[in-house]
């Protein structure tokens, strides 16, 4: 049995230097995160907005006009200069109408192209350095919608709402001005409808950005949960539990409906009377019901109503994209928040004293570790794998077996204690060193969406053809793979797919090449149907061969010719030794040992279990 180490560090901790969340982050409001997020267009979105602001001017010009032109055609005798002054005028606006609008258009949609630009790249930057447990621990799908549809949320904010909400205060802003010009008594009376307007869009705003919270939430969770269950489809029907899942993902379903009809049913009778009360045929029947009360009282001329009728009936027009400039700004509010936190993600620190390992040998002293600081999973674990042996890491499920093991390839970071490589801390030694001598096969395969070559050559992308080769004959997956259509060449998923045990010694095989001294296997076999174990097996001889290997084990017959056997029971290493001598002791090892070697009655969850080995397909990602 391997020797364990009790003694101290005898290294100080590392220094380490890195972005930490800023304090009161958590507090933030979503319009500072939304503030934050749009910082480095904002100048673009100001200058697209006066753009659209003078363009919404120029757009009231020729309405103008077409009143003027009125007046002056029915009073005679005709001003023929001033008839082509107002057409020219008319005309210049009307073009420069078009110039301005589509200035600020393109202005805003170049600010928006590059803000979605610059935002993905910071959250895959940021994705790229965050410890590799965290994507163990959330929803695939949930880390989709973040990254796909809510920068997307921010397209309509950036490239239309802006210009929309500045074209809807402009707009009347300059009717109202010149209606005042002409008639400021029949203008006031014109404002009415616009009163009852602004007291129904008060009552649609109370309460709108909690509401659209929920709804944002909602949308985000039913996303997800689609994600998710067309990639565990396949799975869970292979079960038997396709039922079980698609009532999970009808509550989603009825989660976000509810959500939706709570944020739209308070809006419904408000905002039918805001539409009631601005529309056209309400506005034409207040202005000429002023007005010919007006001309019966000699107030006014009947000419004097041209200009009412011509753009007071438009005058709220621009007012209805408020409703829609105010949605986006929430659903912007709401993404940006979801985006800025996972930009504010705390990332694995790094060195300023970098060291580089002696050897690889692994020790682990003291680990104590827990989820969020919160779930502890690990306490106070003391180990020792020598180099050239085999360490199996054996226990119950929520023992904290994946977790432990996950130390060694620095997915997380312990929270006391140490991992030390060769005599140095892991979080001394440089991310790109660490995975020099630090490989992994996991459970999971995950292939990208790459041809089989690039795949197996992720481990070392200037590996020759020959070299990939080589290790795919070691892995014994060479001719499954020259049997494809395009060979090495053949994109996965797109010309052909894979059986579960084939994806793995594709995995296999990209650890082959990558030649690291240290080795962590995590149930390599799970996939495979019978037939391949064999094949995977002999690979995993080849591969575990000369190195340090940690194996994640659940089913003990895989393991019994390990050099030591770690137990892991609530997080503490209740027993080690070898195979015969954790038998001998009679202890948990040999309960675990027993209840698995002990024939079971079949059943319906054992015939669905050998189904799902048969024909079960690894999960594919896209880079």
């Amino acid at each position: 049995m391997a020797a364990t180490s009790t003694a101290p560090p005898t290294e100080p901790p590392p220094t380490t230097a890195g972005p930490a969340p800023a304090a009161g982050r958590a507090s933030a409001t979503k319009a500072e995160a939304l503030r934050r997020l749009i910082a480095p267009v904002r100048g673009r979105i100001a200058v697209g907005a006066v753009c659209q602001a003078f363009g919404s001017l120029a757009a009231v010009v020729p309405y103008i006009c077409i009143g003027e032109l009125a007046v002056t055609l029915l009073s005679p005798p005709v001003d023929r200069d001033r008839v082509w002054t107002v057409v020219i005028v008319a005309a210049v606006a009307f073009l420069l109408r078009f110039a301005l609008v589509g200035a600020a258009g393109g202005v805003s949609h170049y600010a928006d192209t590059d803000l979605s630009h610059d935002v993905r790249v910071r959250v895959i930057r940021r994705l790229d350095r965050v410890p590799l447990g965290w994507f163990g621990q959330r929803s695939s799908g949930r880390i989709k919608t973040t990254v796909q549809d809510e920068v997307s949320a921010l397209h309509t904010l950036v490239a239309h709402a802006a210009n929309d909400f500045v074209g809807a205060l402009v707009t009347p802003l300059a009717v109202l001005a010149y209606l005042f010009w002409a008639d400021w008594r029949l203008a006031l009376i014109s404002l009415t409808p616009l009163l009852f307007f602004a007291v129904a869009y008060a009552r649609i705003s109370r309460g709108y950005a909690e509401q659209m919270g929920g709804y944002v939430t909602a949308l985000g969770r039913i996303n997800a949960a689609a994600v998710e269950f067309v990639r565990g489809i396949a799975v869970v029907k292979a079960f038997g539990h396709a039922r079980r899942a698609h009532e999970r993902f009808l509550r989603e379903t009825d989660a976000f409906a509810d959500a939706f009809h709570a944020w739209t049913q308070p809006m419904l009778r408000p905002f039918a009377i805001a539409m009631a009360a601005v529309s056209g045929p309400t506005m034409l029947l207040v202005i000429l019901g002023a007005g010919l009360g007006f001309v019966g009282a000699g107030w006014s001329e009947p000419v004097d109503l041209l200009p009412f009728l011509v753009l007071g009936i438009g005058l709220a027009g621009p007012l209805l994209n408020l409703e829609h400039s105010v949605t986006a700004l929430q659903l912007a509010r709401g993404a940006a928040s979801n985006i800025t936190a996972l930009l504010d993600t705390p990332t694995l620190p790094e060195t300023t004293a970098p060291g580089q390992p002696a050897g690889h040998r692994v020790e682990l002293r003291a680990v104590s570790f827990a989820y969020e600081g919160r779930v502890p999973v690990l306490n106070g674990l003391d180990a020792v794998l020598e180099p050239g042996t085999v360490t199996a890491l054996v226990g119950p499920s929520g023992a904290g077996k994946s977790t432990l093991a996950g130390l060694l390839p620095r997915f997380t970071d312990p929270d006391s204690g140490s991992v030390l490589l060769g005599g140095t801390d892991l979080r001394r030694i440089p991310a790109e060193t660490l995975y020099r001598h630090v490989g992994f096969v996991l459970q999971d395969v995950g292939l990208p969406r790459l041809s089989l070559h690039d795949n197996i050559a992720l481990a070392r992308p200037g590996a020759s053809r020959d070299e990939v080769v080589e290790a795919a004959r070691a892995a014994r997956i060479h001719d499954v793979i020259r049997a494809l259509p395009r060979g090495y060449d053949t994109v996965y998923g797109e010309d052909a797919h894979l059986s579960g045990g084939e994806a793995q010694r594709v995995t296999i095989a990209r650890a082959l090449l990558a030649d690291t001294s240290v080795l962590v296997l995590d149930e390599a076999t799970s996939w495979a149907d019978p037939e391949s174990e064999a094949a995977i097996q002999d690979a995993l001889s080849r591969l575990a061969a000369g190195r340090t290997v940690l194996v994640i084990a659940h089913r003990l017959s895989t393991v019994t010719s390990a050099d030591q056997i770690l137990v892991l029971d609530a997080g503490r290493i209740v027993e080690r030794g070898t195979h015969e001598e954790l038998l001998a002791a009679d202890g948990r090892y040999a309960q675990l040992w027993h209840a698995q070697t002990v024939p079971a009655a079949p059943d319906s969850r054992t015939e669905a279990t050998a189904h799902s080995d048969a024909h079960a397909q690894p999960k594919e990602e896209t880079p």
